[in-house]
């Protein structure tokens, strides 16, 4: 099972995700808050999301940037005040605004053109970040 466990991020991005919850909260309080649903993931769970109907991601094991540990991105989900699940782009957009604030080498997967990913986050550059983790 892939990891949601913050502690298996690249530091950049650990920290970046943190300063951006806090902010979140401060700024949309009653508003579904963001939580981590997936860090670093086996090249075996990559090929199987790969694989997977419907396409869930463009990137086979190796290709992705959660392949590789320390993780170099996560993936989050939001959950309401009622503790139900929301996947509403308005929050994946919100948190995306204050994160790149917060770090702006950090690239959101729905800002892409083309299979956007609106629960990714990943550090931009990252193929330079993971020999250097």
């Amino acid at each position: 099972m892939a990891s949601r466990d913050t502690n298996d991020l690249h530091g950049i991005l650990k920290e970046a995700y943190y300063k951006a919850c806090d902010m979140y909260k401060v700024k949309f309080p009653n508003d579904p808050q963001p939580f981590v649903t997936c860090t670093y993931r086996s090249n075996d769970e990559q090929n199987a999301l790969y694989n997977s109907k419907p396409k869930v991601t463009n990137a086979k094991a190796g290709e992705s940037p959660h392949n590789y540990r320390p993780a170099l991105a996560f993936d989050i989900a939001f959950v309401t005040l009622k503790k139900t699940l929301s996947w509403d782009n308005k929050y994946f957009k919100q948190f995306a605004d204050i994160l790149n604030i917060v770090e702006p080498r950090i690239e959101w997967g729905g800002s892409w053109s083309s299979f956007k990913d609106a629960p990714h986050y990943q550090l931009n550059g990252w193929q330079n970040f993971k020999n250097n983790s």
